[in-house]
C-alpha cells in the first residue's frame, strides 16, 4: 500500500520508517540539530512551501516535510493496512 504525505507524492508504505510531529522534533536539541542538517544538505523533500511544515516522515529513500499533521499520516497508515 502507499501513503498520501500531500501533494501529489505517495510513498510505498513498507519504506516508512518514522512520522514524527515536528513540535516534537523541536523540543529536544539533538533533533533540532538533526533536523537542521538535512534542511541545510537539502536532503529533505519538501511537499509545500518552505514554513508551512507540520510533519517530518523518514524513510529508506530519504526525508520529507510535509504540510498533514503527524496524526492524520498516522490514521492513513493504519486505515491502509487495516489495523486498529
Amino acid at each position: 500500500m502507499y501513503l498520501h504525505l500531500g501533494g501529489d507524492i505517495l510513498v510505498n508504505q513498507d519504506r516508512v520508517v518514522a512520522i514524527i510531529d515536528l513540535e516534537t522534533v523541536k523540543k529536544g536539541q539533538i533533533n533540532e540539530k538533526f533536523l537542521r542538517k538535512i534542511k541545510n544538505d537539502k536532503t529533505a523533500n519538501y511537499i509545500s512551501e518552505e514554513g508551512k511544515e507540520k510533519t517530518l516522515i523518514i524513510t529508506t529513500e530519504g526525508y520529507y516535510l510535509s504540510p498533514i499533521s503527524s496524526t492524520t499520516l498516522y490514521k492513513r497508515s493504519i486505515s491502509n493496512t487495516g489495523e486498529e
